[in-house]
């Protein structure tokens, strides 16, 4: 942490949010984004509510000091935002108000002891290591998506190189590969125009869907990734960019398309999609309609589908045998179970073919 020996009091008027606070990153929060569009992202995404009825009821703690860069002639805090939000809304009830948020009223006395806040002055450089391991590896973790972009800030902008991140904020070096990793795919896919992650068609990025996806043999051979000991900003050739975008809007969509993205939970759908890819056919099926549990079918070993329909049709009559007492003599259920007979023929007689025809070949196999 910054020397604690440096704390100053700010007045609240004079702090501003970090709009490159990876956290804001995820809702698209943008360089000339003020103040007021930044408190409602932080009110709904971040629970500052909890926050805000804590400072009500006991005050700020001094122990807790904001973490302040002065950066264009601001002071940004870079390491307490939902604290500075808190503040901001309890000392403008306009904000609250306009918005219908359960903030309690301060007195007068209280409000005045909010106008100056404990700050340390330091810089993004000197503060890195003591942020990530709060928020990467720490107490108040980030999401997925908020540590790719602090690691890829620390590593681009200040040159330390992704071992020497996870080192120092006491993570595995793998973990902070593979985030970087993931950042720099979904970076290069919008730079280079196969895909805008803004255009996803859920309002959340899932970011875990592709940094961990792209760990998957199938995927990471669709994109024809780069060795993954490296730390290029471009993992994916040229030549895999189209089959980039691909992966893309089947894990996040495309909401000007209103195309629904396939991957809605990442177990078992990646794990699906990572089987689709690894094969042509199923993959060529993806493409035309859009459909991972069809596409997912035509990718599996049809002796392996065989084997579990034929065990999941004897448990579904299994069960129906088991309420048969039920039945009320309906000539319509009487036909669907005469159906069923006959198709349970068809199978059980072409299945006693081929094994008639196996046990011949393996009968002539022997006498020679």
């Amino acid at each position: 942490m910054p020397n604690p020996a440096a704390i100053e009091h700010l007045r609240v008027t004079e702090l501003h949010f970090d709009r490159r606070n990876p956290r804001l990153a995820e809702y698209d929060v943008g360089p000339d984004a003020d103040d007021d569009e930044i408190i409602p992202i932080l009110w709904e995404a971040m629970d500052v509510l909890e926050l805000v009825q804590s400072i009500a009821a006991s005050g700020y703690f001094a122990h807790e000091p904001l973490i302040v860069a002065c950066e264009q002639d601001e002071y940004v805090v870079i390491e307490g935002n939902r604290r500075l939000a808190a503040v901001k809304v309890l000392l403008n009830r306009t904000l609250a108000n306009d918005r219908g948020w359960p903030v309690p009223r301060l007195s007068a006395q209280e409000k005045a002891e909010l106008q100056d806040l404990p700050a340390i002055i330091s810089n993004r450089e000197e503060s890195w290591r003591y942020l990530g391991f709060k928020h990467v590896n720490g107490p108040a973790k980030w999401s997925s998506f908020a540590k790719a972009e602090y690691i890829a800030e620390v590593h681009v902008s200040f040159g330390v190189p992704l071992s020497e991140v996870a080192r120092q904020i006491g993570d595995r070096h793998r973990t902070v590969q593979r985030l970087y990793r993931g950042l720099m795919v979904l970076r290069q896919a919008k730079a280079a125009g196969v895909y805008d992650p803004d255009n996803r068609f859920r309002s959340r990025l899932a970011f875990s869907h592709l940094y961990t996806g792209i760990g998957y043999v199938g995927i990471s051979k669709f994109l024809a990734l780069r060795d993954d000991e490296g730390e290029s900003p471009t993992p994916v050739p040229d030549h895999a960019l189209d089959h980039l975008g691909e992966l893309c809007r089947w894990l996040y969509g495309d909401k000007q398309q209103d195309q629904r993205p396939v991957v809605e939970r990442q177990n078992p759908h990646l794990r699906q999609l990572d089987a689709v890819l690894a094969n042509r056919e199923a993959v060529a099926a993806l493409r035309a309609n859009n459909d991972l549990g069809n596409a997912y079918e035509i990718s599996r070993d049809p002796g392996t589908v065989f084997e579990e329909a034929l065990l999941a049709g004897k448990r579904e009559l299994q069960r129906a045998r088991t309420y048969l007492t039920s039945y009320d003599g309906s000539k319509a259920l009487l036909d669907i179970a005469e159906s069923v007979v006959e198709l349970v023929d068809d199978v059980f007689a072409e299945m006693e073919r081929k094994r008639r025809t196996a046990n011949r070949r393996s009968a002539r196999g022997e006498r020679r």
